[in-house]
């Protein structure tokens, strides 16, 4: 576990946002990670404006920024567009959407475990772990 970095998808970080059903074992994991092994996707950042906008949560997003951004910070990671276009494949070998292939993408390109409640990265060869998973690890 102590050498492993974590891609954390959209919906961990949405569980606690939103006061979801897994919004205490999302928020346990992320205090307990240190901050320097996790690791977000510009997907996601993005992904969570949208909805976070749509509900008219602005002062969350803001405080969520703030809160990540602000040194210790989580690692802010993406794709450039020649990565992009590889996704494709990824999209059409694991029968995934766009938004799983990015995160895919993302976690092969940096060498990160993907912590999810998403199925679909189960059927990849990187596969994905929960909140949950890790909290056993630590």
């Amino acid at each position: 576990m102590e050498n492993r970095r974590f891609l954390v998808d959209t919906n961990v970080f949405l569980e606690v946002l939103l006061e979801q059903e897994k919004a205490s074992e999302s928020g346990r994991f992320l205090h307990r990670v240190a901050v320097d092994r996790l690791f977000m996707s510009d997907f996601t950042l993005h992904s969570i404006g949208v909805v976070l906008i749509r509900e008219r949560k602005h002062s969350l997003l803001s405080a969520l920024v703030r809160d990540l951004f602000s040194p210790p910070a989580v690692n802010l990671v993406g794709l450039n567009p020649s990565e992009i276009l590889e996704l494709i494949d990824v999209a059409k070998r694991y029968h995934l959407d766009f938004d799983d292939s990015y995160q895919y993408g993302v976690a092969e390109k940096y060498d990160l475990v993907i912590v999810t409640y998403d199925s679909d990265f189960a059927r990849t060869a990187r596969g994905g772990v929960t909140p949950g998973d890790v909290l056993s690890w630590v």
